[in-house]
């Protein structure tokens, strides 16, 4: 859980970031790299390999992070598309992001064991989707085509839901009755972003109600809060991400609208171009929220070898949220 009250970030102003002969330092992102919703998937798939054994399989992406499917893979993991794949009466884990209705009777029609890893904070989504729909709303989901996430919230209510691709999308948004709509969103969007997209459907429909809670996850949110932080301050910020991870993205968007100078996505740290440091004097470092933090350490251990070894902790939440394992794992549990 986040810290209700604003931190002091403890950043030492300076009159120019690139003053010559001024000291190079790095500005490191907290929060950064694994959520809740995140660290219980991981483990879900390791509980269920130590009970079951190799193969597990594991439908699309356990969390979009490339260093952690494949170290998974190593391990006996196969991951497959769809539940198709999966040899009948196996064993399979649903993803953080979350599925449809007709995966699980897929997987129910093939006998499989499944074991469901869906963060609680895209099953909470799903559950305003079916409630809404029940009262026969208009459901505008505001997220990314083709994203996991939005293609298992919509699968609860396809004839209700109704996808908004970012602002430039609502004028294609048709609704039948103007007092009952409602939106609703993918949980790892840009904040500025979705309220921008809010906006501009209230100007259309002036009776849209909002979602009973934040659908946008908290670590989504703070990530974005300490970038935010830090930005005016850095000349170049390295977000640590996959390109297939919606919230790293961001998070990149986010470092550039608030300021830095330039700001890249990388898995590794060998993806650093050290063509980026020139004329940098401070650099801006986050992680997604599906990034463990020995990809961060890589980057910080590049940094320092080219002088950037004073690191500096922006710190503007503290997050304490832990989420039980599934049911049928938490025997397992040391």
């Amino acid at each position: 859980m986040s810290s209700a009250i604003p931190l002091n970030v403890g950043i030492a102003r300076s009159a120019g970031s690139s003053a010559a002969g001024a000291a190079k330092r790095v500005l490191l992102a907290e929060p950064r790299g694994y959520c809740a919703g995140v660290d219980r998937a991981v483990e879900t798939v390791e509980r269920a390999l130590d009970k079951h054994g190799a193969p597990i399989y594991v439908r699309k992406e356990i969390v979009h992070n490339r260093h952690v499917v494949e170290t998974l893979r190593e391990r006996g993991v196969v991951f497959v598309d769809e539940t198709a794949e999966v040899p009948e009466g196996a064993v399979v884990v649903f993803s953080a992001h979350g599925v449809s209705p007709m995966v699980h009777e897929a997987a129910a029609a093939r006998s499989l064991h499944t074991i469901d890893a869906t963060c609680p904070l895209v099953t909470k989504v799903h559950q305003e989707a079916k409630r809404f729909a029940r009262d026969d709303f208009d459901i505008l989901l505001i997220g990314h085509e083709g994203h996991e996430e939005v293609e298992g919230t919509a699968g609860e209510a396809p004839d209700h839901v109704q996808l908004v691709d970012g602002p430039d999308a609502v004028d294609g948004v048709h609704v039948r009755d103007e007092e009952k709509v409602i939106w609703l969103s993918q949980t790892t969007l840009s904040v500025d972003e979705t309220m921008e997209t809010v906006q501009r459907l209230r100007q259309r429909f002036p009776k849209l109600q909002d979602p009973p809670s934040d659908d946008i996850c908290y670590a989504t949110q703070n990530r974005q809060i300490a970038v935010k932080a830090m930005a005016p301050e850095c000349d170049l910020v390295i977000v640590v991400g996959s390109r297939n991870s919606s919230n790293s993205k961001r998070l990149v968007e986010v470092a550039l609208n608030a300021g830095a100078r330039a700001s890249h996505l990388v898995d590794f740290a060998r993806e650093v171009d050290p063509a980026w440091f020139e004329g940098v004097r401070t650099v801006g470092v986050t992680s997604g929220a599906s990034v463990p933090e020995i990809l961060v350490r890589g980057v910080l251990d590049l940094l320092a070898e080219y002088g950037y070894a004073d690191v500096q902790p922006v710190t503007t939440a503290n997050e304490t949220l832990v989420f039980s394992l599934p049911r049928e794992l938490r025997a397992a549990r040391q």
